[in-house]
């Protein structure tokens, strides 16, 4: 459970993304820290490593999920979406049926919470969902900043606008205009990367990820210590410094089920 430790003497912060329907894990990636940042993408639609888990499997068969993860690897988004729209048909409420599952995996996930948490949005969260789930001990940032230990970390949320069209998609220039809302931190926390090319690329899809420029921008900028995010499930490159600022894929919490910790 995160809470200040006795001696007081330094900082420690536990960081987390991509947790996408990982309760168990989650409810210990708080333990021996001060608190816990997560970085967004609480739900689980469609586990790729797993494809008989998450809501579309439960919803249309793993027969069904292996070929829209077939389509959606080999980038036939098109077709993909076609598939989708066809098995989507035969559902009468898609977005009833979609919220009440989300629902269900956000009791679990904002329950495992310790306190305190600051979590911020990913792609594929709904955001306007997580007031009903946040519990005291909680706090949702997007586009804001808190102090830590003495430390100012800036959170914003979400992913851009891809062919996927994942529910929390926004444009680059409300992106940017939430970096810019943050300004100057010591510890830029984001869901989506800088828009470099090896922390973009996921070498198993062998795809690119979108990343933002404006971050990017932002990074050079004001030159925080840190810029930490996930999205990129396995990224070419998990870390590397732009100037000032060490850049840190904080890991695919669903399948390592390890925090990653940041001490001061």
């Amino acid at each position: 459970m995160a809470g200040r430790r006795a001696e007081a003497r330094s900082t420690r912060v536990h960081v987390v993304s991509d947790v996408h329907g990982n309760t168990r894990d989650l409810a210990r990636a708080g333990d021996g820290a001060d608190a816990l940042i997560c970085l967004g993408d609480l739900v689980l639609f469609l586990d790729y490593a797993d494809h008989s888990r998450g809501i579309f499997p439960d919803l249309f068969g793993t027969e069904n999920a292996d070929r829209i993860v077939e389509l959606r690897t080999a980038r036939r988004f098109e077709e993909a979406r076609d598939f989708g729209a066809s098995l989507w048909a035969g559902i009468g409420d898609r977005a009833g049926a979609i919220e009440n599952a989300v629902r269900r995996q956000y009791a679990e996930m904002f329950a495992a919470f310790p306190t305190p948490t600051y979590a911020t949005y990913g792609n594929v969260d709904i955001p306007t969902l997580w007031p009903e789930y946040a519990r005291p001990g909680t706090t949702v940032l997007d586009g804001q900043r808190a102090e830590i230990g003495g430390r100012v970390f800036g959170f914003v949320g979400g992913g851009l606008r891809t062919p996927m069209h994942t529910p929390y998609e926004i444009s680059d220039e409300e992106y940017a205009a939430k970096i810019e809302a943050v300004g100057e931190v010591d510890v830029l926390c984001t869901h989506i990367p800088p828009d470099v090319p090896e922390l973009c690329y996921d070498t198993v899809p062998r795809r690119f990820e979108r990343g933002s420029r404006a971050l990017l921008a932002a990074i050079h900028r004001t030159r925080p210590r840190y810029a930490l995010f996930g999205h990129v499930h396995q990224p070419l490159v998990r870390r590397m410094r732009i100037g000032a600022t060490e850049c840190v894929n904080v890991g695919h919490f669903a399948s390592a089920g390890r925090p990653w910790a940041l001490e001061w």
